[in-house]
């Protein structure tokens, strides 16, 4: 099974993650996000093989996946875990980006 994770670098993202690695059935992680899992993932990937069922794309802008497209073709299922904290945030700003 292949899958797409949205958002691997939060905190239900990196849960889901660790469920994916782990789990044999799954062969390919697609991780998309604005910053890389190997900066904010832990544990680290590892072993070995569990890193090597990871491709990873940095794409900044969520509202816009035209030129991606291509890169989502395959996949068996997808966790979209994107959110981010209400705290400090205008309710549009907050609502945009965990809703819309």
């Amino acid at each position: 099974m292949k899958v797409i994770i949205f958002g691997a670098t939060g905190m239900v993202g990196q849960a889901a993650l660790r469920e994916c690695l782990g789990d044999p059935a799954v062969t390919q992680v697609l991780a998309v996000g604005r910053t890389s899992i190997m900066d904010a993932t832990y544990p680290r990937l590892s072993p070995p093989e569990q890193a090597s069922k990871v491709k990873e794309i940095l794409h900044k802008d969520f509202g816009d996946f035209s030129a991606l497209k291509d890169d989502f073709s395959g996949y068996d299922a997808c966790f979209f875990c994107l959110g981010v904290s209400s705290a400090g945030m205008k309710e549009a700003d907050y609502r945009h980006i965990t809703y819309d």
